[in-house]
């Protein structure tokens, strides 16, 4: 038995214990369970978020490891609450070799509270959280609370992160919220949504893609109809949040509860900090829900600004009215799989076969194409046929934009101009991992096209991107949602950048910038 120390806190005993455990298992075996246990600072900022005069209070934490996050709660709720008498608490826990460090964790908790004649009932549940509570998704509890399920003052919780197949069991009872391979987290989520009571409250740790992209699309209309954002905490840094465990994540941390957002009056108070050292003195400030969170869009894109540069430039994309479908611009993605058509891909230019150039995402730089690159097993050309022809696109001018970024690109949209002339071609090939944009009824203009790229590329733009996307993917979607300045202003952009004899980010950057008087914004962003 791992034993408590003499006074030690419940959370201090929760930690040791999961350092312990965590210590014995590998990191591969952690990534496959999608299990990332919570340090202890993170813990009690966590439980800070929560106040209650309630004598008694009905807790949930699903995914629970050796009970850290209800641990640092009770803490919590003992130091701010003298008129708790007794605690209802229910875990859950599907890893049966944490079964043995939780009733440790929990029989200490309980006595522990005997200390202040606080009463704890708790509950262990080894049964999928999602499908033992699979009732939720099917019925509401009523003003009654009468419901066939039980429900929560407030759940906390540090879910599992992965993706599941859209066939598993779990995907399919939370149906209504699924587009495409879902993370499994989002369906945590919702799921303790539904299980929070009529004042309940949900704080949690979870990755940031929820914020925006079509996976998503349905989990936030949903999720945003059943829980009223009061606190969101950003973490700068990527290695910090599960450093213990070696994982790179963009992590937030958000409180919530259940209601009707109203996004008109509504304040969102949103902090930050660098990681976990300096957490508990995080800087933060007040936002109307509706400068994050447009209710009314059909995408819901939670807007994050880590600092006050940031908020500037959601203001300055907030005043343009334009985007890609009102300049008649389409963006689609790339309709070669290479897996799929490998018959007719080919390394090297073949005589006496009709090809066309294939382009792949490492073709495609900021501002520029590397094509054909010469290496073994890199495809540069498609063959051309009646077979293969449904695979490929006209040969026009188009901007070719990455559809995902490299963990140490510095920065997520890299985009590069394609003009007709650059191959002697009827037909391209774009691949998948490629977005391309293209004026449907009509040519691109080549100063548009340029336009367009160099602020894709631009400094501005990938700070305003950032502000919404917490992953490495670039979706279609995401792109046609961006606000645009003036169709004219991109021609002019376009104009300055035919002039320009290098096309260097830092070139890029200088024109943008210059053109929407934006020198003094980004003379912080170096400083920091």
């Amino acid at each position: 038995m791992i034993k408590p120390v003499r006074n030690e806190f419940p959370s201090t005993y929760a930690d040791r214990l999961g350092q312990i455990y965590s210590a014995r298992i590998t990191t591969h075996s952690k990534k496959s369970k999608g299990q990332f246990f919570t340090p202890l600072e993170t813990a009690k900022f966590m439980a800070s978020f929560y106040s209650s005069d309630r004598s008694t209070i009905k807790i949930l934490d699903p995914g629970c490891g050796t009970c850290i996050l209800s641990c640092a709660l009770i803490e919590k709720i003992v130091g701010n609450n003298n008129k708790v008498k007794k605690i209802l608490l229910d875990i859950y826990e599907s890893d049966i070799d944490l079964l043995e460090y939780i009733n440790y964790s929990l029989r200490y908790l309980k006595k522990w509270l005997l200390k202040f004649n606080i009463k704890l009932l708790y509950q262990i549940y080894s049964s999928d959280f999602i499908i033992e509570n699979k009732d939720c998704y099917l019925s509401s509890p009523t003003i009654f609370n009468d419901s066939s399920y039980p429900t929560y003052d407030i759940v906390i919780m540090n879910p599992p992160y992965f993706k599941i197949s859209k066939n598993d069991n779990r995907a399919i009872i939370a149906k209504t919220i699924i587009n495409g391979h879902p993370n499994l987290y989002s369906i945590f989520l919702m799921t303790a949504a539904k299980l929070l009571n009529s004042e309940g409250i949900l704080i949690a740790i979870v990755p940031r893609s929820f914020t925006s992209g079509n996976y998503f699309k349905e989990f936030r209309k949903t999720f945003f109809e059943e829980i009223l954002l009061e606190n969101i905490h950003l973490f700068g840094s990527r290695k910090e949040t599960f450093s213990r465990d070696k994982i790179l994540q963009e992590t937030l941390i958000f409180k919530g509860k259940k209601g009707v957002n109203n996004g008109v009056t509504h304040e969102i108070f949103l902090t930050h900090s660098k990681g976990i050292k300096d957490i508990n003195s995080a800087k933060g400030k007040k936002f109307k829900l509706s400068e994050l969170l447009d209710l009314n869009s059909s995408e819901k894109i939670l807007h994050l600004p880590f600092d006050k540069m940031e908020n500037e430039i959601i203001n300055i994309f907030k005043s343009w009215k334009g985007n890609l479908k009102k300049y008649d611009i389409k963006i689609s993605t790339g309709p070669v799989v290479t897996f799929r058509a490998i018959d007719y891909l080919y390394d090297l230019n073949q005589t006496g076969n009709d090809l066309a150039p294939l382009f792949q995402l490492y073709n495609t730089l900021p501002m520029s194409l590397e094509w054909p690159v010469s290496k073994k097993g890199k495809a540069q050309y498609i063959k051309i046929s009646d077979r293969s022809k449904s695979l490929l696109i006209p040969n026009r001018d188009y901007i070719f934009l990455r559809r995902f970024s490299a963990k140490d690109d510095k920065r997520r949209l890299i985009a590069s101009p394609y003009f007709a002339g650059f191959v002697n071609a009827d037909y391209i090939g774009v691949e998948n991992h490629l977005n391309y944009i293209y004026r449907q009824n009509g040519n691109l203009e080549k100063n548009e096209v340029l336009g367009l790229s160099a602020l894709l590329n631009s400094r501005l733009f990938d700070s305003y991107f950032r502000t919404f996307n917490g992953n490495t993917n670039v979706s279609a979607t995401e792109v046609r949602e961006i606000p645009l300045p003036p169709l004219e202003d991109i021609k002019q952009i376009g104009n300055h950048i035919q002039k320009s004899n290098s096309l260097t980010n830092s070139d890029i950057d200088l024109i943008v910038n210059s053109y929407f008087d934006l020198g003094q914004l980004f003379v912080a962003y170096e400083k920091n």
